[in-house]
């Protein structure tokens, strides 16, 4: 694009509200931000009067440029800016860490025999979903329970007859015609009731039932109702009562400093506490709990099925009302924010913020464990290899498909410490074919070339820190392609081998043209493993996500006549490029789905090349 001049375009900036999005010099969106007046906003990021935090500072200096999207109102901005911040994950927005999906049961009453199943996806399905829930297995117990004791459908295909639980007394098989429909919804909303907390009538129904059967000396039946009683008993006791009013609340607490902060959810449905979860936030620098506990807000109920009546929160949050009636909309309800200072509410609001700081605490204490086996892990590499000041660790791995496609990976470790920052993704553009020590080459020789001329320019580039050790995946070979990169470019850095045995582990170090044994209890060794693993994950995640997107190119996709199944069944059928160029027609034509024609393109095509 032609250079865009910051100033002018500040000077242009609508006195509208609206959403602003950043970009760095790589066209990459940097931060998402919303607006009131997008011309005052966006303007007080570049004026030096205007305090901002280290983060803030850092974000400005990466601009390259803006755009902006006008809106008729301060909510339509919000519901933007939130949309565009989960499809481009600004790195300098604050996010939720975590990508967690919870259990729900789900009722299909949509359906005519409705069915309970346990599930992770909510949809706009018009059936009646509960929770979320935060043990797996006590929804699945619960679901069973109630399938067992309603009778209630597990099939999905109503015309497909009798099953095994019809057969087994569990279900009265709808699809016979055995039960009336309406019978068999009476058993439904009995089930809805135990769901909405109304336990009494299945214990009362259980325990009748099992004290039938102990007298008519049915005593393995009586035994299964007993243990299903002790399940509804405890599933009951799990339930905290609470003396609030019967709607459904979420209570929001925030904990944490400019490095690590959480956010606390308990989850109260009809005045009973179903359960609580804890969510990071990254990107937290310099934030206010205010704009945080917002964040929050508008990330995690955008996206879920079930937003309750009111949210009590722990400390004030910015744009209240704002987001009041931005919940309202996606509820189709009034959903109140309140920050309450007396009384039951302040009392569970207060309880949240304790918990949050335990979870805090704990996390904290874990850390520094990690950190101080990671450090032991780091002196154990440097005594084996007769290092000192051993900090930031590079490794290496080529990853291919059948030898037609190539991509290298970086990975970077810090003090023992994964640093995903750092890490880097590179397509191989001048090898064609599975040849890993070429490619290898080429991934070496770009990054240390492209480190070394940051540094001329005195940039503070993305290739400009340099490791103390270089990790290759593999061993003599792999450490002397480094090792020549590296005298051609006029470097001086140790490389090491990290060598595998036939079953793919780990086994041992190749530095200084010797192979050093490790012994598989030390922390070193467990590092060594991690970073092996790790960059080996990092480079077929890459390969995967192009193949997915359809960028990586291979040869195969040039030839005429070969569509994508064929190419499919060439590359499972040749170990490799080199031995697909030298098969014959008659050999071409024993890959499945080949015809003569097709193996004649191939053919032609390697030859004709050639």
């Amino acid at each position: 694009m032609e250079r865009f001049d910051i100033a002018e375009e500040l000077k242009k900036l609508p006195d509208k509200p609206g959403v602003y999005i950043m970009h760095d010099e790589d066209d990459q969106i940097i931060y998402v931000g919303k607006a009131v007046i997008l011309k005052n906003r966006v303007r007080s990021y570049f004026r030096e009067s205007t305090k901002k935090t280290v983060k803030i500072q850092q974000m400005v200096s990466k601009i390259r440029w803006f755009e902006y999207v006008v809106t008729d109102s301060e909510l339509e901005a919000l519901v933007l800016e939130n949309n565009l911040i989960k499809e481009h994950q600004p790195k300098y927005n604050t996010m939720l860490k975590d990508d967690k999906t919870y259990p729900y049961v789900k009722v299909t009453v949509q359906e005519a025999f409705p069915r309970i199943v346990v599930t992770r996806q909510v949809k706009k399905d018009n059936a009646r979903y509960f929770g979320p829930y935060t043990s797996a297995g006590s929804v699945r117990e619960a679901v069973e329970l109630l399938r067992k004791a309603y009778k209630i459908r597990v099939c999905t295909n109503l015309k497909a007859g009798p099953c095994l639980y019809y057969h087994i007394g569990q279900c009265e098989a709808p699809c016979t015609g055995n039960v009336t429909k309406e019978a068999y919804t009476e058993n439904v909303q009995k089930a809805l009731s135990f769901l909405n907390g109304n336990y009494k009538p299945l214990l009362h129904q259980l325990e009748e039932e099992m004290n039938e059967a102990a007298e008519q000396m049915e005593y393995e039946k009586a035994a299964q109702l007993r243990d299903q009683l002790q399940s509804v008993q405890l599933i009951t006791q799990t339930q905290k009562i609470t003396d609030l009013s019967g709607d459904d609340k979420d209570v929001i607490a925030i904990a944490g400093d400019h490095q690590s902060v959480i956010v606390q959810v308990f989850f109260i449905r009809d005045g009973k506490i179903l359960g609580r979860e804890h969510y990071y936030m990254k990107q937290t620098e310099g934030e206010e709990t205010e704009e945080l506990l917002r964040s929050f807000i508008t990330q995690y109920y955008a996206s879920s099925p079930k937003i309750p009546h009111e949210l009590i929160l722990s400390a004030p949050v910015n744009d209240r009302e704002l987001l009041e009636e931005w919940l309202k909309k996606l509820r189709g309800a009034k959903v109140s924010i309140t920050v309450p200072v007396k009384g039951k509410k302040e009392k569970l609001a207060e309880l949240a913020e304790k918990n949050a700081r335990i979870v805090l605490q704990q996390d904290i204490e874990k850390i520094e464990r990690e950190k101080k086996k990671s450090e032991l892990a780091v002196r154990e590499i440097e005594n084996l290899l007769g290092l000192q000041d051993l900090a930031r660790m590079e490794a290496y791995d080529i990853s291919n498909i059948s030898g037609f496609d190539s991509v290298g990976s970086m990975v970077v470790y810090e003090n023992g410490r994964p640093k995903k920052n750092d890490y880097r993704k590179f397509k191989i553009k001048s090898v064609a074919g599975a040849n890993d020590y070429a490619s290898m080459e080429e991934v070496l020789t770009r990054r240390f070339a492209h480190g070394l001329a940051e540094r001329e320019q005195g940039e503070d580039g993305k290739f400009v820190r340099f490791p103390d050790l270089i990790l290759m995946d593999g061993g003599k070979g792999q450490v002397h392609i480094a090792e020549r990169v590296l005298e051609n470019l006029g470097l001086s850095i140790p490389v090491c081998g990290m060598v595998k045995d036939d079953r793919h582990r780990t086994r041992g170090l190749y530095y200084n043209d010797t192979e050093i044994a490790i012994s598989t209890n030390t922390e070193g060794f467990k590092l060594i493993t991690r970073i092996q693993d790790e960059a080996h994950r990092f480079a077929i995640t890459f390969h995967r996500s192009l193949r997915g997107k359809g960028q990586v190119h291979s040869v195969l996709d040039d030839i005429p006549q070969i569509g994508q199944r064929r190419r499919k069944e060439i590359m499972r059928h040749f170990n490799g490029l080199e031995e697909l160029k030298a098969a014959s027609v008659e050999e071409l034509m024993r890959v499945p789905g080949m015809n003569a024609r097709s193996a004649q393109c191939v053919y032609d095509f390697f030859h004709e090349k050639k």
